[in-house]
This record gives structure tokens, C-alpha cells and sequence, in this order.
């Protein structure tokens, strides 16, 4: 069982969260980047920060996940920045 740790509650299956999709810059495009950043995701490989919810507690937070293992390496709060992390269990 693939697990995934939430940084308010710990160690939980992977089958109680929610993926909301990747993190995306702070700022506010128009026009023409606001189309590719809608339409032409890039299809990256390594690192990616995602949000995501533990659905029972309705705790949303961001994970980084290698594209290519898919193992989670990390999770933290938004607030948090990359500061505080909480281990990843798999």
C-alpha cells in the first residue's frame, strides 16, 4: 500500500487524497499565457509541486513528487514554505 504523509495528520494511504494539480506561479497572466498555461502544460520530468487534500480532514497542502519514480519526497503547508517538511512513507 502506497502511502502518503499529511503533514497535520502523518503516515495515511494514498486512498484518502484528493490531487488538485501542479503549483502554479503567483502571478496573473493574460491573453496568450493565459491560454498556454491552460492548454500547453509542459510535460516535465524530476520534481513537481502539487497540491493536494487529505480528503477526511479536508487538509490541503503541497507535495513534491518525482514525475519519474512517482515517489513522494516531500509535504508541507503553504505557509510554510520549503521550511518545514514532513517525511514522505511509501
Amino acid at each position: 500500500m502506497k502511502l502518503m504523509t499529511c503533514p497535520m495528520n502523518g503516515p495515511r494511504s494514498i486512498a484518502e487524497f484528493q490531487w488538485l494539480g501542479a503549483v502554479q506561479p503567483d502571478d496573473d497572466p493574460q491573453g496568450g499565457a493565459l491560454v498556454e498555461r491552460l492548454f500547453f502544460a509542459p510535460n516535465l520530468l524530476g520534481v513537481l509541486r502539487e497540491w493536494w487534500r487529505h480528503t477526511p480532514t479536508n487538509t490541503v497542502f503541497i507535495a513534491e513528487r518525482h514525475l519519474t519514480t512517482n515517489e513522494i519526497l516531500r509535504t508541507y503547508f503553504h505557509n510554510a514554505g520549503t521550511d518545514s517538511t514532513a517525511g514522505a512513507a511509501q
